[in-house]
């Protein structure tokens, strides 16, 4: 049976206008009672991954409006549980060390993910970073879909040293403070009790190895700098903010460890005629006077081409028409946007003495003229 989720903002204790500062003060206090390092009760990790991510959520401005706006749906969509946290970790961390808990290093063992995702606590060299790339491209492409090609500045396994960062016929050794740990542990006295507290090695910097020949091509590193070349593929109906996901193709990891992710981030340039909105565009047509009067047929651009539209006659200055699944499809392939046009009509500003006497003509016809003499003739009788 599937379990449902409480809300964020009652797991915190806050409401919905609670402003940032009051969730983070909501979450230290929640996160110094239920850490499993000081309280022991069966439940007491469950909680902690309850409170944090709700805390991951609602300390990001971005996640805490799509939360607000679709629930955990919004959230369980877009984000996977890693995504949640990886934005929130250092800031836990640092609340958690305000109170002397350790053993939170982001990305080793111990971290904040072990706790939330159940892994078993063990040392061992860290996940490659994720890289974060911002990609430009046209409404088009955003509507239709594209295929580009990347260059990724990142950070790849040594081929000389494999990764060890030790000249080929040597070995690292392990670190005689750490023992291959890569982290020392030492107890305190806080105001609260007495807690462990684990921080980085500080002679092998956390790699648990000390190298006394580095490799001539990494330095000692197990890493070199490189550029990747990649195709991404863009699916129709992204928006600007969208994320892609490419995995595995982050910086590499220490020692073997796997590399991290390559994330993708989409801005969608301003577009000459067309306007977004969700998934329909909106532009502006000018038209005369007279074909707004009596109709007529225009010929409007599109995403993809041309289209003729029917204007009827008496259409009015700002009167807005659809063109059915002319606009942008959704992601997955769920529905299609409209296109909307919006109706401008031009008021001629220089006329020819012929024009301006039809006009004359049409307004006697039409009766304004007369209604015009009336109130002059009425303003004169008060004179």
């Amino acid at each position: 049976m599937a379990t449902t989720k409480r809300d964020y903002y009652e797991v915190l204790g806050v409401d919905k206008t609670t402003s940032q500062d009051d969730i983070k003060k909501a979450y230290r206090k929640l996160a110094m009672q239920y850490h499993p390092d000081r309280n022991k009760s069966p439940d007491a990790e469950e909680k902690f991954k309850e409170i944090s991510e709700a805390y991951g959520v609602l300390s990001d401005q971005n996640k805490r409006q799509q939360y607000d706006q679709f629930g955990h749906a919004g959230i369980d969509m877009r984000y996977s549980q890693e995504d949640i946290f990886r934005g929130a970790a250092p800031d836990i961390e640092d609340i958690l060390r305000d109170f002397g808990l350790g053993g939170f290093g982001f990305g080793r063992g111990g971290s904040i993910f072990d706790i939330i995702f159940g892994r078993e606590r063990r040392e061992g060299p860290r996940r490659g970073s994720d890289i974060l790339y911002e990609l430009a491209i046209n409404l088009e492409d955003a509507a239709y879909g594209k295929t580009v090609d990347l260059e990724i500045p990142r950070t790849e396994t040594c081929d000389v040293c494999g990764g060890s960062g030790a000249k080929p016929g040597t070995s690292p050794r392990t670190c005689p403070t750490c023992h291959g740990s890569g982290q020392v542990s030492r107890t305190q006295s806080t105001p609260f009790g007495r807690f462990m507290t684990t921080t980085t090695c500080t002679t092998c910097r956390g790699r648990g190895e000390i190298v006394d020949t580095p490799c001539s091509t990494c330095h000692g590193a197990g890493t070199v700098q490189k550029k990747r070349k990649l195709e991404v593929k863009i699916p129709p109906g992204v928006d600007t903010g969208s994320r892609l996901r490419v995995t595995g193709e982050g910086e590499a990891g220490e020692r073997g460890a796997p590399p991290g992710d390559l994330y993708v981030e989409i801005y969608v340039r301003p577009h000459s005629v067309f306007t977004r909105q969700d998934n329909n565009i909106i532009m502006d047509s000018t038209i005369s006077f007279t074909q707004a009067a009596l109709g007529d047929e225009i010929v409007v651009p599109t995403l993809d081409g041309k289209a003729e539209m029917k204007i009827p006659s008496g259409t009015q200055n700002g009167q807005m028409f659809r063109l059915k699944g002319r606009g942008i499809p959704g992601l997955h392939g769920l529905g299609k946007g409209d296109q909307i046009v919006r109706i401008k009509v031009a008021v001629p500003t220089k006329l020819t003495e012929r024009q301006k006497q039809l006009l004359r003509e049409f307004a006697e016809i039409s009766g304004e003229k007369t209604r015009s003499k009336g109130i002059f003739e009425k303003v004169k009788e008060r004179i």
